[in-house]
């Protein structure tokens, strides 16, 4: 197997290459602002938010998209969004109390994931729609509007455990919602609180990409919007969640050539790619390959708004027409919740670059003014190189290609930015600046910490216009048309 370098070469799009072209105006947001600093794309956000509502018109439906709001908790990324059609999936009070905070309005927010009373309280004294998990959830919530004379909550009945009518294909256990084949005895709860709660539609979280489970899911959502209905309640939505995934890198052939590449190394026939011969997952028992590759498929030929595109192409497995056709006809309409995706290259992580050891053989070692909680690569399996700004703005040295390991700034040996060996165009020199691209999904700050008082990143928001870059700090971007930011 060649010993060429393994590139795994970031995806950008077009803002994010405007952005990582203007080194300078980088370099001197870090230098105020110091390092590691998470820089924020708002507009992006709102690109990406028209190309899901471009896949539902396609469609011929109606419906809304939610930003799951955990994957980034970007004040600018939230209140970019209050301008626009789209609605908001709190999954925590703090992140209910964001939204409303950043303007808007409750008929366009949902209440989802784990809820204590306080959480269940404001959504319902706001008006959100309480997305519930289970029957407990519904006692609770129509205890709360008895008690305190409020509307009727609308609230969606979150499902799980779904089997298909035709070949037997069974969606993937969750923690999260109630069990189809449970379906009765949860709608004989709603029957009690007809007063309190208003049953708006049915939908389902998985986590997975596989369009086979969601498909077979989608299919049992609309045939409980039938149960639902034939009770005598009025089901308008379908929701079918998040999960519909991005991709990180530019060349499929170079992903191929990684996990190939990989697993050989695995097995002792390829030199050693990670730090202390980390396998992702896999491992060597008695010249046999053991184990799964742990990794996020990075690169991913359909993802984001093409990926639901996809599922509404596709025939439910029981009833073999278009599940997008068959909603249409139920007269309801489609609920998504795209975190990660939505986000999609609207993120950057910058770190400095602290120091260069060669050791005599092997892979230099490069420190960087951040650790592996500030860019969560790791943590949720994504692999893909960082890009290279040089201080002193010289282009790489053409055909010098270096492997570098990246580490941290804790004092741990497992403080590693990523544990494969990155490989850059040229050796990084200290000042310079390593940017990691397409963070703002999950990666950016859903791990971080303020371990060992090493300081957190700040965040800014950048817009482009008329050929430079202007950049506020994220807590003071407001979607007006003069944010009042610097100009690069």
């Amino acid at each position: 197997m060649s010993d060429a370098p393994l590139y795994l070469e970031p995806r950008l799009g077009a803002a994010m290459a405007s952005l990582l072209r203007s080194p300078s105006f980088l370099l001197s947001l870090v230098d105020g602002l110091g390092s590691p600093l998470n820089v924020v794309l708002p507009d992006q956000i709102a690109l990406n938010l028209d190309a899901f509502r471009a896949v539902l018109r396609r469609h011929q439906l109606s419906g809304r998209v939610f930003f799951a709001h955990k994957a980034n908790r970007s004040s600018a990324l939230v209140r970019r969004l209050t301008t626009t059609e789209a609605g908001l999936d709190a999954a925590s009070l703090g992140e209910l109390q964001h939204a409303l905070g950043s303007g808007f309005t409750a008929d366009k927010v949902m209440a989802t994931g784990p809820k204590d009373p306080e959480f269940l309280w404001l959504a319902a004294r706001s008006g959100a729609i309480v997305n519930a998990d289970g029957p407990g959830e519904l006692v609770e919530a129509a205890g709360i509007v008895r008690t305190h004379g409020l509307p009727r909550l609308r609230v969606l009945l979150r499902l799980s455990g779904f089997e298909t009518s035709g070949a037997r294909t069974l969606s993937r256990a969750s923690r999260f919602g109630t069990s189809f084949k449970a379906l009765g005895r949860l709608l004989d709860t709603l029957d009690s609180f007809k007063e309190e709660l208003e049953p708006i539609g049915v939908g389902y979280h998985l986590d997975t990409t596989s369009l086979d489970e969601k498909a077979t899911a989608l299919e049992g959502c609309l045939l409980a919007v039938e149960e639902l209905r034939l009770r005598g309640f009025r089901p308008r939505a379908v929701d079918v969640g998040g999960g519909f995934g991005i991709s990180y890198l530019a060349h499929a052939d170079q992903w191929e050539r990684y996990t190939s590449a990989l697993t050989q190394a695995v097995m002792g026939r390829h030199a050693p790619m990670t730090w202390g011969g980390h396998g992702y997952g896999l491992r060597a028992e008695n010249g046999t390959l053991k184990g799964a590759l742990g990794l996020y498929p990075a690169f991913r030929p359909v993802a984001g708004a093409g990926y639901l595109d996809e599922l509404l192409s596709c025939p439910a497995p029981g009833l073999g027409r278009p599940l997008g056709t068959l909603l249409l006809e139920s007269l309801c309409d489609l609920y998504a919740e795209p975190g990660r995706a939505l986000v999609d290259q609207c993120g950057v992580t910058l770190g400095t670059v602290l120091e260069v050891r060669s050791p005599g053989s092997g892979p230099a070692m490069v420190r960087l003014a951040m650790n592996s909680g500030d860019v969560g690569l790791e943590e949720h399996g994504i692999l893909v190189d960082p890009v290279l700004l040089r201080r002193d703005g010289a282009a790489p040295r053409a055909g010098r290609p270096v492997g570098v390991h990246l580490a941290g700034n804790l004092c741990l040996e497992s403080d590693l930015i990523t544990r494969r060996t990155v490989f850059l165009p040229d050796l990084p020199q200290p000042g310079d600046l390593l940017a990691f691209p397409n963070t703002a999904g999950y990666c950016m700050d859903f791990t971080a910490t303020a371990a060992q008082q090493q300081p957190s990143a700040r965040r800014v928001a950048v817009r482009e216009e008329g050929g430079s870059w202007r950049w506020c700090l994220d807590e003071r971007y407001w979607p007006v048309l003069d944010t009042g930011g610097q100009r690069a």
